[in-house]
C-alpha cells in the first residue's frame, strides 16, 4: 500500500509516492499481472420537461468484448421495455424509450460485476514497422479526424516537428506521449487557474495547454493520426479506492489505443500519466483533485509510472463505449454524439443536457476489500 507525503523542495511543496513503511514499492509493470474484481451500479436519472412527447435514452454498458474485462450478472432495471442496441462503433448501447411520460423523473439502473486484468503490451519497436498501403485503407477510420479531434494544417506542422524523420510507429507515439507530457498540464494540478473543455478538444487543450483527459487524448490522437498512426479512444471509468462503497459518481476516464504494425494495438494512458510528470506543488486546492484522478490514488513525480501508461492499463477500470463522432440505433435525432461515456438523452428530437435534464451516477464495492 502506498501513501502520499509532502515534502519542502526549493521552497515548493512536492508530492511523492511512497512505499508503505518497512516495504518498498514494486515496479509499476512488474511481478504477476494484477486483477481486481468490482461489483457496480450505474444509474442515469432523468428529468422529464412538462409538455414532453418523447424521451430517448441511450445509455453506456459495459463492454463484453473487451479482453481484459468479463462482465457477469448483468441485470437491469427500467420504467418500461427497453433494449440492446450497438453504435456505429460497435459498442454495445442501452435503449429506452418512453411517450407521452406521466412521471417527472425516472432512472434506469445497470448492475453487473466486472473482473478486470492488468494489460501489459510488449511494446518492443524492433518488431513495428510503418502502415501498409493495404492496412492504410483497413484502418481509415482511424486516421480520420473527429469534429473536436482536428487534423488541420497547425497540427500537421507540429507533428512532423515533434517526430521530425522518425518512421517506426512505436518510437513515434512516445514522442508524441513525451511532448503532450512535457507541454500541457492536468487541470487538476493548478485547479484554480486551469480547467477543462466541455467536450474534449485538441484546440483547447493546444492552446490552452491544460485540460481533461479527452482533452489529452483528443490532442494526442490528432497528432497521431497526423503521424499515420491508427488511434481510438476507449472511455469508461476508473474505480477509485477512496471511492469505494460511498454513494458518489466515479466521473469517467478515457485512454488511447493505437496501431503499430507486428505488434497490433497498444495502449497507453498520457493523462493520467501526468499526474506522475515532473514536479508541482501540492495543497488544498488540488490534493484531493489529484487522488480522484488516478487509479490508485498517488500522483507526483515518478517516471517510472510514465513509463508504465505507455504500453500498460492499471486493473482499476471498466470499459463503457469507444471512440467519438458516434450514430446511435436507433437513430437519434440531433448530430453525431460526441462521445457516450455515461449517457445521450433526446426530448422531443432534441439533446437533453446532462447537469440540468439527466444525471449519471456510477459507484462500487469491491468484494473482500477493506
Amino acid at each position: 500500500m502506498t501513501w502520499i507525503r509532502c515534502c519542502l523542495v526549493a521552497g515548493v511543496v512536492i508530492a511523492l509516492a511512497l512505499p508503505a513503511a518497512g516495504a518498498e514499492a514494486p515496479k509499476p509493470g512488474t511481478g504477476p499481472l494484477r486483477s481486481a474484481t468490482f461489483e457496480i451500479t450505474n444509474e442515469v436519472k432523468v428529468k422529464v420537461p412538462d409538455g414532453a412527447e418523447r424521451v430517448r435514452v441511450w445509455m453506456a454498458m459495459p463492454q463484453d468484448d473487451d479482453p481484459a474485462q468479463k462482465v457477469d450478472r448483468l441485470r437491469i432495471k427500467a420504467p418500461g421495455l427497453y433494449r440492446f442496441t450497438r453504435d456505429s462503433e460497435g459498442s454495445r448501447v442501452l435503449y429506452f424509450e418512453v411517450s407521452h411520460p406521466t412521471e417527472k423523473e425516472f432512472a434506469i439502473v445497470e448492475t453487473f460485476t466486472v473482473t478486470r486484468s492488468e494489460v501489459r503490451d510488449q511494446v518492443d519497436a524492433t518488431k513495428a514497422r510503418p502502415l501498409t498501403d493495404a492496412e492504410r485503407a483497413r484502418f481509415a477510420k482511424y486516421l480520420q479526424p473527429n469534429k473536436n479531434v482536428v487534423i488541420d494544417d497547425d497540427i500537421k506542422k507540429l507533428a512532423a516537428e515533434i517526430v521530425g524523420r522518425e518512421e517506426n510507429p512505436v518510437l513515434v507515439a512516445r514522442k508524441l506521449y513525451d511532448w503532450v507530457l512535457d507541454n500541457v498540464d492536468y487541470w487538476v494540478k493548478d485547479p484554480k487557474n486551469k480547467k477543462a473543455s466541455p467536450v474534449g478538444s485538441t484546440t483547447y487543450c493546444l492552446t490552452f495547454r491544460t485540460g481533461n483527459c479527452t482533452d489529452f487524448e483528443s490532442l494526442w490522437a490528432s497528432l497521431a493520426r497526423a503521424s499515420g498512426i491508427p488511434t481510438q479512444i476507449v472511455y469508461g471509468s476508473f474505480l477509485k479506492p477512496d471511492l469505494r462503497a460511498r454513494d458518489q459518481d466515479q466521473s469517467y476516464h478515457c485512454w488511447a489505443e493505437f496501431y503499430a504494425p507486428g505488434l497490433g494495438w497498444i495502449h497507453h494512458d498520457v493523462s493520467v500519466a501526468d499526474l506522475y510528470h515532473g514536479e508541482y506543488p501540492v495543497n488544498a486546492d488540488n490534493e484531493t483533485l489529484a487522488k480522484l484522478t488516478s487509479a490508485d490514488g498517488t500522483f507526483g513525480n515518478d517516471p517510472a509510472r510514465v513509463d508504465y501508461y505507455f504500453g500498460n492499463l492499471d486493473e482499476r477500470r471498466v470499459v463503457l463505449s469507444r471512440n467519438r463522432d458516434l450514430t446511435m440505433s436507433p437513430k437519434q435525432d440531433g448530430e453525431p454524439v460526441n462521445a457516450l461515456p455515461k449517457a445521450y438523452v433526446e426530448v422531443d428530437g432534441k439533446v437533453h443536457p446532462e447537469g440540468s435534464g439527466w444525471t449519471r451516477k456510477l459507484t462500487y464495492r469491491e468484494p473482500g476489500a477493506r
